[in-house]
């Protein structure tokens, strides 16, 4: 299934959606309409952004918006077909974001934004700086360390503690992630105020809409923002951010390790139980409970563990 995805203004995004038929009443979250016509899918999101999702999106969208008189050809609208080319970020100036740590039992959420200058794009690549997933800890602290100095940046730490109050009272990963994002880039804009820039790219967790309504705050440089699927491979600027966030969580990691005297293993599986019972036995389940992430299933599996010894 392809998907065509077109960011209208206000204007434009009403005149469709009142050619439209009636929107189902059962939306997703972020969206302002959603209805299966010929056999596709079409969503207009609160951010204005149409979305055609089917066999032959393309043709579809296009007839759409032909009938709401609404051309992209030569307009300040920009049209991105999701399954076709990506922007060659690196060409221009960029705030990238990424985070860190929310798939692991273990450590906080790290969250950063960083601004890359054309110029320095060449930079970090002389430097080697890429995707961090392909990279090993050592590699992402001598990196980390020598482009730190170099690039704008904002990083956010969301510490254990903070990260079960959060969830206790309701947040998603997802709600936490866009309010990092968002605030993160924001402290990156008002750092290089007046600099040049082109793009903001944010490693995708969400799509727009559903970003959107999770942010608590509006987005900052809206119309420049985009979204993309395994961003660290995209933009150099997000592969700074990834390598900035895992930093700083390789960092707490090394912390947690000097505490308890145990290793501890990234993630969430079967290892990672059994060093929690051993942290349970030694220090307790409150002590924990403050390096973990307590809405994981670890929690429970290493206090079962300790209960069998019993």
């Amino acid at each position: 299934m392809s998907s065509n995805v077109y960011q209208l203004d206000e204007k434009s995004a009403s005149k469709i959606i009142s050619l439209l038929p009636e929107s189902d009443s059962n939306l997703p979250a972020g969206s302002k309409y959603r209805k299966k016509i010929e056999g596709h899918t079409v969503t207009i999101y609160n951010s204005n952004k149409f979305m055609v999702q089917g066999s032959a999106s393309e043709t579809l969208a296009i007839k759409l918006l032909g009938n709401a008189g609404i051309k992209l050809a030569g307009s300040s609208e920009t049209k991105k077909n999701v399954t076709g080319k990506t922007i060659s970020y690196d060409a221009f100036n960029c705030i990238g974001s990424d985070e860190a740590g929310s798939g692991d039992f273990f450590g906080p959420m790290t969250v950063v934004a960083s601004y890359v200058s054309k110029k320095n794009a060449e930079i970090l690549k002389v430097l080697g700086v890429m995707d961090s997933k392909n990279l090993k800890d050592d590699k992402i602290i001598a990196l980390a360390e020598q482009i730190i100095p170099i690039i704008p940046h904002s990083l956010l730490v969301l510490d254990n503690p903070k990260y079960n109050e959060r969830k206790a009272i309701g947040w998603s990963q997802v709600k936490m992630k866009a309010v990092l994002h968002n605030q993160a880039i924001t402290n990156v804009l008002k750092k290089i105020d007046g600099a040049p820039l082109d793009y903001i790219v944010i490693d995708q967790f969400a799509v727009q809409g559903v970003y959107e309504n999770y942010a608590l705050t509006a987005i900052p440089e809206r119309e420049k923002t985009r979204f993309e699927t395994k961003g660290e491979s995209k933009s150099i600027a997000i592969a700074a951010s990834s390598i900035i966030a895992r930093y700083a969580f390789v960092k707490y990691y090394d912390q947690i390790i000097r505490e308890t005297g145990i290793h501890i293993t990234k993630g969430a599986g079967a290892k990672v139980d059994l060093e929690a019972a051993k942290i349970i036995e030694r220090k307790g389940i409150a002590y924990l409970d403050s390096i973990t992430k307590k809405d994981f299933k670890n929690r429970e599996k290493a206090l079962s563990l300790v209960n069998k010894k019993k």
